[in-house]
C-alpha cells in the first residue's frame, strides 16, 4: 500500500387616491406612507455578474427570465444603474454601506477586509429590531471578509476544501442558497432583512439542464435563465401576496459581464458599461411606484432608499441618496457617479482605472483617458476626448474633487486558506509591487492581449493541456518579467507537472518581486518542501511566522516543512497556532492528523481527521487519511468508503487512486481495481512515484 504522504493540494401603487398621490410627491413620502403600515420586510437580492441587458425586462428577447420580469413589471425599473466597482467584494461592500470604495476601503477581492466600525444596512436594520440574515453563494463573500457585521446569521456554506479545481471559485447552487434563506425567513414572523446572493452567471458558464440545451449557443444567458428559475421560490410568495407583512424587494447585480466588448472576455479589467451597468429593481406596491426610471442612479443609493421606505430616515455621512421620489415620478437633479477598477493595478502593476459619470457623460481616467456619451453611444465605441476636450477636463476635475479623501489601495494579509480560494478565482496571485507612476504602456487598453494570454494559460490547464499552459506561461514571464501573477501561475503549473525544482525557482522569483506578499511566501515554502528542500522552507518562513499576526497559509507551509525535517512536535505546535488563528478552516487539523499518522499515533490522527471533516466535509485528504487508518486496522469496507469519497471530492488525487486499487487487489476484487489504477497512471506526475508506477504498469500488463 502506498505511503500516506504529506502534500499541499493544490414595482406606483396599483390604486392611488389623489391625497396619496400628492403625498407621494412630497419629500417625506417614504415616511408618511410607511407610518400607515407596519414596517416591511426587506429582501435584497444580488445576482453575481449579471449585466442589465441580459434580462427580458431590460429588452433581451433571447432569454426567459419570467420571475425577474414579473418583479420589474410591478415595481420601479432603473435603466441607468451603475456599480462603483467591477468585482464582487468591493461592490457588495458599497451596496451594504452606501459608501464608495475609497470610503469603505475595500478595493479588490483579495487582501481587503470591510472595516468593523462602518455601519451597514444590516446594522441599521437590526437597530430597528429586524432579524437579519445573509445567504451567500461564493467565496469572495466568505464571512472572513468582514461583511458579517449586523447579521444575526451569515450563511456561507459552500465547499472550501483544499482540492477545489484550480482557477475555479468554490460556490453553491442558487437553489440551495434560496432554500437556506427560505428556511430562515420562515422561522419567525418578526420583520426580517434577508440578503440573498446567487452566483450562477459567473464564468465559467455551465448552466444545468434544461438551460444547457436551450441556450447551447449562449451559455451565459443559460445561466441567467437558470438563476431566474432558482429565485422563483423566493419571489413567488411575495409577488402572490401570500405573506402577511409587506416585503420591499431590491434586486441588483454586483457588476456586469463583458462578453468580448473592448476585448474583455469577463470582468475585472475595464469599466465599460458591459461590466458597470447593472439591473436595479425596487418592488413593494404600497411604497414604490411602478414605473421605468431613466435617470442615472448608483449602488450607493440603495441603502438610503431602503431606510426611506421603512421610516423616512435620511442617514448622514454616506455617498448615496434615496430613490423613492423618482419612483413617484419626481425628477431629481443628476448625481455624479464614481467608479473604479483596480484589480489589474493591485495584482499586475498596471495603471489604476478611476472614472466618473454625470448625466450621459462618462469619463475614464487612465494614462490614455476616455470620454463617452453613453446615451448617443451606449456601446462606448467613440472616444470624445479629442473632440470635446473641455468636457473631458471638467469631468477630470469633478473626479479629482470626489476623490479628495481617497487613500491608495493597501491590501492586508489574508487568513488561512483565503489565498488558495482567491487564487482559484484568478483574482489573487501575488500582489504587484507598488507603483506611483504610469505611462501609456501601463494602460490596460495596451495590455489586453496580455490579459488574454493569462486567461489562455488558465484555459489550457483546465482543458488538460498542461504542457501548453506551461509553454504559454513561460512566454508571458519572458514578456512581463515584473508581473508576479505570471510567475505564480507558472510555478503552480510546474508543480502540477511534478517539476518541483522549476516550481520553486519560479515562486522564489515572484517572492523576490514583492517579499511582503505572504501568499507568495507560503507557496514558496510549499513548493520548496515538495522539491525536497524543506530545510530551506524552514529558514525562509521562520521570519514570517514571528510577525504579531502571522499569516495562516505561511504557518501551514511552515508546519509541513517542520514535520518533513523531523520536527513533528514543533509542527504540531504550529498547526495549533494556525487553527487558533482561523478555526473555520479544517486544513490545520488535517495536517496535524497527517503528522500524527506518520508518527504512528492512529487514534489522535483519526480524531484530528474527523474534527477537520466536521468543519469542512469536503476535505478529501481527511477521508484519505481515515481510509489509511481503517485499512491498517483491516476495516476494509470502511477504508474503501473513505477512499471512494475522497476521489469523488478530488478525482485527481493519485495517491488515493493507488490506495483503492491496491486494497481491492489485496481483498480479491481485481476487476474493480483496474479502473482506479488506470486513473492513477493518468494522474500521477511523470517522473514521480517511480516504483509505484512501475508496479501498477506491471500489474495492468499482466491483467489485460
Amino acid at each position: 500500500m502506498a505511503v500516506f504522504r504529506l502534500r499541499r493540494s493544490g414595482s406606483l401603487l396599483r390604486a392611488l387616491t389623489a391625497a396619496a398621490a400628492l403625498a407621494a410627491l412630497t419629500t417625506a413620502c417614504g415616511a408618511r406612507r410607511s407610518a400607515r403600515r407596519p414596517p416591511p420586510n426587506v429582501l435584497l437580492i444580488t445576482v453575481d455578474t449579471l449585466r442589465a441587458d441580459a434580462l427580458g425586462a431590460y429588452g433581451n428577447n433571447a432569454v426567459a427570465t419570467p420571475w425577474i420580469d414579473r418583479l420589474a413589471a410591478g415595481g420601479a425599473r432603473f435603466t441607468q444603474a451603475r456599480a462603483s466597482a467591477v468585482v464582487t467584494l468591493p461592490s457588495h461592500a458599497t451596496i451594504l454601506s452606501g459608501l464608495y470604495p475609497f470610503r469603505h476601503g475595500v478595493r479588490e477581492n483579495a487582501g481587503f477586509r470591510f472595516p468593523p466600525q462602518v455601519e451597514t444596512l444590516a446594522t441599521r436594520l437590526r437597530a430597528r429590531h429586524y432579524r437579519t440574515g445573509a445567504f451567500v453563494s461564493a467565496f469572495p463573500l466568505d464571512a472572513r471578509f468582514g461583511l458579517t457585521r449586523g447579521f444575526d446569521v451569515y450563511d456561507d456554506r459552500f465547499s472550501k476544501n483544499e482540492t477545489a479545481v484550480a482557477f475555479r471559485v468554490p460556490e453553491r447552487r442558487g437553489g440551495d442558497t434560496v432554500a437556506a434563506a427560505l428556511e430562515w425567513i420562515g422561522r419567525d414572523p418578526a420583520p426580517w432583512f434577508a440578503w440573498v446572493h446567487v452566483y450562477e452567471p459567473h464564468f465559467p458558464y455551465a448552466p444545468p439542464e434544461p438551460y444547457a440545451s436551450r441556450y447551447r449557443d449562449a451559455p451565459y444567458l443559460g445561466e441567467v435563465a437558470a438563476v431566474d428559475a432558482a429565485l422563483g421560490p423566493l419571489l413567488q410568495p411575495i409577488l402572490d401576496a401570500t405573506t402577511g407583512r409587506d416585503t420591499l424587494i431590491v434586486l441588483t447585480a454586483d457588476h456586469g459581464e463583458s462578453l468580448g466588448e473592448h476585448g474583455e472576455m469577463t470582468h475585472g479589467l475595464f469599466a465599460y458599461d458591459a461590466t458597470l451597468r447593472v439591473p436595479l429593481i425596487l418592488h413593494e406596491p404600497h411604497r414604490v411606484g411602478a414605473r421605468v426610471v431613466s435617470e442615472p442612479v448608483r449602488h450607493v443609493d440603495i441603502l438610503p432608499t431602503v431606510l426611506d421606505a421603512i421610516d423616512g430616515a435620511a442617514p448622514t455621512g454616506i455617498d448615496g441618496r434615496s430613490l423613492l421620489a423618482m419612483t413617484a415620478g419626481t425628477a431629481a437633479a443628476p448625481a455624479a457617479g464614481y467608479f473604479e477598477s483596480l484589480s489589474a493595478s493591485i495584482n499586475r502593476g498596471w495603471a489604476p482605472l478611476y472614472g466618473v459619470t454625470r448625466g450621459s457623460l462618462k469619463y475614464i481616467d487612465l494614462p490614455i483617458p476616455e470620454l463617452y456619451d453613453t446615451a448617443a453611444d451606449p456601446a462606448e465605441r467613440h472616444d470624445l476626448t479629442a473632440s470635446r476636450p473641455a468636457e473631458a477636463r471638467e469631468l477630470e476635475r469633478l473626479l479629482a474633487t470626489i476623490k479628495t479623501d481617497q487613500r491608495g489601495p493597501s491590501p492586508s494579509r489574508e487568513n488561512a486558506d483565503t489565498r488558495e480560494r482567491l487564487r482559484s478565482l484568478g483574482y489573487l496571485t501575488g500582489a504587484a509591487p507598488a507603483k506611483t507612476h504610469f505611462t501609456d504602456a501601463d494602460d490596460p487598453k495596451r495590455l489586453v492581449d496580455v490579459d488574454h494570454q493569462i486567461e489562455e494559460v488558465v484555459s489550457r490547464y483546465q482543458h488538460g493541456d498542461l504542457r501548453g499552459a506551461i509553454a504559454l506561461g513561460e512566454q508571458l514571464v519572458e514578456r512581463r518579467p515584473d508581473m508576479p501573477i505570471s510567475l505564480v501561475h507558472l510555478a503552480f503549473l510546474y508543480n502540477q507537472a511534478g517539476d518541483h525544482a522549476h516550481a520553486a525557482a519560479a515562486i522564489r522569483r515572484a517572492l523576490g518581486l514583492n517579499p511582503a506578499a505572504n501568499d507568495v511566501a507560503a507557496l514558496a515554502g510549499a513548493y520548496l518542501t515538495e522539491a525536497g528542500r524543506a530545510a530551506e522552507t524552514v529558514s525562509l518562513l521562520a521570519p514570517y511566522t514571528r510577525a504579531p499576526d502571522p499569516d495562516v497559509d505561511v504557518l501551514i507551509a511552515y508546519g509541513v516543512a517542520l514535520a518533513t525535517v523531523g520536527r513533528p512536535a514543533d509542527a504540531l505546535d504550529v498547526f495549533t497556532r494556525a487553527h487558533a488563528a482561523d478555526p473555520t478552516s479544517g486544513l490545520p487539523l488535517l495536517d496535524a492528523g497527517t503528522v500524527f499518522l506518520m508518527g504512528g499515533d492512529r487514534d489522535r490522527a483519526a480524531k484530528s481527521f474527523t474534527e477537520a471533516l466536521a468543519i469542512d466535509p469536503s476535505l478529501a485528504r481527511a477521508h484519505n487519511g481515515l481510509g489509511v487508518i481503517d485499512a491498517e486496522r483491516k476495516n476494509y469496507d470502511s477504508a474503501l468508503a473513505h477512499w471512494r469519497r475522497a476521489v469523488e471530492l478530488d478525482p485527481h488525487d493519485f495517491q488515493t487512486l493507488f490506495n483503492l486499487g491496491d486494497l481491492l487487489i489485496k481483498i480479491g476484487r481485481p476487476a474493480e481495481a483496474r479502473s482506479y489504477w488506470e486513473r492513477y497512471l493518468a494522474e500521477a506526475p511523470a517522473g514521480a512515484e517511480v516504483s509505484d508506477r512501475a508496479r501498477v504498469e506491471h500489474w495492468l500488463s499482466k491483467h489485460l
